[in-house]
């Protein structure tokens, strides 16, 4: 490890002073916030930056450099100004980057966030605690530490007695009792909290989304949802599209995970889920039973409050496609988010994430409702456990009732995901030799 990335306190203080100096100067000769807007300052924190593919580099590096944005490159209109990494060792490559881009890297998250001083100093924050050698439990769940870094965030946010926005990439966490929290602390402190996929705000075919108070009557999202991770994703395309149902989110009554054959058991004792299956089948032109011929089919069941339905199928072949029964309409809607083509399409698939980022913290609004983010996190979470139950008893999991999740809110927002021309298939440029 390069020692000369860790600052000390002393340092950033001094080099704080000095900025604080040009500031001065430059107000002094006429420049300064009355000519230029200031930039939001941004502390990222992560818990493992180690390889291109790894979730730290497909949204810091956008957040340096510039996204993809509605066909276009768009130049960052924020500086990242400060990182932490949870596992510094084996993150070289993050290590790199913030040496070519003079970025500090802290070594704790409160001095992440308060640039080595005692009150917070940044503009935003943003969490990307994904990826990185950490353990899973007995249900398949991966202890990555969001919750960890975000309570640190908090203490500061509380000591200084104000807060700013914060990004958490994916899940809120694991566990619902910690992410319940987070959102709660998030109302409680009134900072506006974003985060969640990636592939809600991915390009769409067609391009469309649905209108609020659509008569939705049912849904199913076919993607890839071998694992916990994988689900999420799965999940959050389903909640970005059934809160715009007509009368509004109204919260989550039960969740359950089937495994198996029971999969396709449970499919033809459902008819409105083997329809919308059957259309995606059509729709993309494959065989008959292409879908039963996985190998491992499991499928998520998710009731809610109002009586509205849906599943999510793991499988392959669809990216990820949302299907849903509208009232008054004799087939299927059918929405997708396919597949990256080109080597470098997975570093481009985050490209809407690093423009909503700034969009929060340049507005101090949420692109959508956090608690959707926490929707999703709960319906993630009692899958595992309802999927858990299924090792150990039978393919058939509990129906998890989830009276907890009684959510109730109107999604108002515009469409959100990323139109017009793809971006190149190479990488960005980093501003440095690799």
């Amino acid at each position: 490890m390069d020692l000369n990335l860790t600052l000390t306190r002393r340092k950033m203080l001094g080099a704080t002073g000095m900025a604080g100096l040009a500031v001065l100067a430059s107000t002094a000769s006429g420049a300064g916030p009355h000519t230029q807007a200031k930039r939001p300052r941004i502390a990222c924190l992560v818990t493992y930056w180690g390889a291109t593919r790894s979730h730290a580099d497909w949204i810091i590096t956008k957040l340096l450099d510039g996204y993809w944005w509605q066909g276009a490159h768009t130049p960052s209109r924020v500086d990242v100004v400060s990182v932490y990494i949870h596992q510094l060792e084996t993150s070289l490559l993050g290590q790199k980057i913030c040496k070519a881009k003079n970025i500090p890297i802290f070594k704790t998250v409160g001095e992440a966030v308060t640039l080595g001083g005692k009150e917070l100093a940044v503009d935003g924050v943003v969490i990307v605690g994904e990826h990185g050698e950490y353990p899973t439990n007995l249900k398949g769940q991966w202890l990555l530490p969001r919750w960890w870094i975000y309570e640190k965030v908090i203490r500061v946010f509380e000591q200084s007695k104000r807060s700013v926005p914060v990004f958490n990439d994916k899940h809120l966490s694991y566990d619902w009792n910690e992410a319940k929290w987070m959102f709660d602390k998030s109302r409680e402190l009134n900072f506006p909290l974003t985060g969640g996929s990636s592939i809600p705000v991915y390009f769409r075919k067609p391009e469309m989304e649905l209108d609020v108070d659509t008569p939705l009557k049912n849904s199913i999202v076919v993607g890839g949802a071998p694992d916990e991770g994988a689900l999420f994703h799965c999940v959050d395309v389903l909640q970005a599209f059934v809160e715009r149902r007509k009368g509004g989110e109204t919260g989550v009554r039960s969740v359950q995970s089937i495994r198996g054959p029971e999969t396709w058991k449970w499919t033809e004792q459902n008819p409105w889920a083997a329809r919308l299956l059957e259309a995606v089948r059509i729709k993309f032109e494959l065989k008959p039973a292409h879908f039963q011929e996985i190998g491992k089919p499991n499928v998520c069941i998710v009731e809610y409050n109002d009586g509205t339905k849906a599943a999510i199928y793991s499988a392959q072949g669809v990216g990820w496609t949302y299907a849903c029964e509208i009232e008054g309409r004799n087939d299927a809607t059918i929405i997708s988010m396919l597949d990256w083509p080109g080597p470098f399409s997975q570093y481009h698939a985050s490209n809407a994430q690093p423009h909503w980022i700034t969009e929060t913290i340049v507005s101090g609004k949420e692109p959508f409702n956090a608690e959707r983010l926490l929707l999703s996190t709960g319906i993630t979470a009692y899958n595992m456990e309802s999927n858990w139950e299924n090792g150990r008893y039978s393919p058939v999991g509990r129906r998890i009732e989830t009276p907890f999740m009684n959510m109730k809110y109107r999604s108002t927002r515009g469409a959100q995901f990323s139109t017009g021309e793809r971006p190149p298939n190479k990488p960005y440029i980093r501003g440095f030799d690799e």
